[in-house]
């Protein structure tokens, strides 16, 4: 079985993000989403990331955030097949991963994140 390839990982991201709640779609504004082979090592020294959100979140926000680049979150494609997962338990890490930097977009703490199963 060879590793996912990057066509099929985005598709993954994306139904993902088709898949989101209303709650958080009502919610999101200035956001872009993409999929990167690897961090940079600036990104991840450890090498630990699967994904990663720059920006400030919906929580921190305030009066004066206008006309700033979007915020972004980015998932790292290589970071994940790395991993060895069969398919369904590799799309279900993907899944993880975008819910829980969603997350970190909305301001929503890791217990939160955890009673929606965004964990």
């Amino acid at each position: 079985m060879g590793a996912m390839r990057r066509r099929e990982f985005e598709e993954v991201v994306d139904q993902v993000l088709d898949e989101l709640p209303q709650w958080v779609i009502d919610r999101v504004d200035n956001l872009v989403v993409v999929v990167e082979e690897t961090p940079s090592f600036e990104q991840d020294p450890e090498g630990e990331l699967l994904g990663i959100y720059e920006g400030v979140s919906l929580l921190e926000r305030s009066g004066d955030y206008w006309g700033v680049t979007p915020d972004q979150i980015t998932i790292f494609r290589r970071p994940h097949v790395d991993l060895g997962l069969d398919p369904a338990d590799l799309k279900h890490e993907i899944r993880r991963t975008v819910l829980h930097e969603i997350g970190h977009y909305l301001g929503i703490g890791d217990a939160r994140l955890h009673e929606l199963g965004w964990d």
